[in-house]
């Protein structure tokens, strides 16, 4: 049985942006890791298409990068979306009805899988479908943005804690 995990970088003040902050070179090593083990990533639309920027080489990668873009290439990936008619390569588009689909991945891949984007996670963890949080806490203050929790924060317990590039933690939460 897969275990569903939602993970992302996260401000102080607990927010999520990729254009404000990113992984250093440790965590991004973990990341490429990471990605590496997957069984299967699920994502909303918008994290998607951010996410696609990783199908075609890029001029001006460095080699951790296209490390990174090949693992990511490599994850079946599932996506959610009401308005896409077509995904990419390694992907397939989830029909409408959220829980079943992803109770059925959940069902028959054996390994973790990861939730991209906040809404859908949101969405999983009102279904009790998410395993697990990861919070890659950065010290940075952006005061506005995108939340990491789409709606409340469910009752949660720490399991796990683990420092990055001397500046970042993982903070590894399950459901209380």
């Amino acid at each position: 049985m897969a275990k569903l995990f939602f993970g992302m970088n996260q401000s102080l003040d607990g927010y999520v942006d990729h254009d404000a902050f990113g992984p250093g070179p440790g965590l991004f090593q973990h990341f490429i890791k990471q990605t590496q083990i997957l069984v299967g990533s699920l994502y909303g639309r918008r994290l998607y298409e951010i996410m696609r920027y990783w199908d075609d080489e890029q001029d001006g990668w460095d080699e951790a990068e296209r490390e990174f873009a090949q693992a990511w290439r490599n994850v079946p990936k599932w996506v959610v979306s009401r308005t896409l008619g077509a995904v990419g390569p390694n992907a397939q588009l989830l029909g409408p009805d959220l829980e079943a689909e992803v109770r059925r991945i959940k069902a028959e891949v054996d390994g973790e899988v990861e939730i991209g984007g906040t809404v859908l996670a949101q969405s999983l963890a009102e279904l009790g479908l998410v395993d697990e949080y990861r919070i890659y806490l950065h010290p940075v203050v952006l005061g506005k943005g995108k939340p990491f929790f789409a709606g409340p924060r469910p009752p949660l317990r720490l399991v796990g804690s683990e420092r990055f590039d001397t500046d970042v933690i993982l903070l590894t939460y399950v459901p209380a």
